[in-house]
């Protein structure tokens, strides 16, 4: 019956362990997400765009891109590009 006992307690001391390093884990990746966010609203600022209007700025940005594509189709000599 002790055994039982023994090998209950053991169980669960090695349990009490991988929840242990899982928390430390856990804990060190929150830590170096929340650098990444701060450096990415960081960068965000020096760019003069807030969080809350960043898939605007995407958006916006996709836009002018696709524009200045168009614009660079038109303007190349198509002509002299077909053998």
């Amino acid at each position: 019956m002790m055994e039982d006992f023994t090998e209950e307690i053991k169980q669960l001391k090695n349990d009490l362990d991988k929840a242990r390093n899982k928390r430390y884990r856990f804990e060190a990746r929150m830590e170096e997400l929340k650098k990444q966010r701060k450096k990415l609203l960081k960068k965000l600022e020096e760019c003069g765009v807030k969080p809350e209007e960043l898939e605007d700025e995407i958006n916006n940005l996709e836009n002018e891109l696709k524009e200045l594509i168009n614009k660079a189709n038109q303007l190349l000599p198509h002509d002299i590009l077909e053998d």
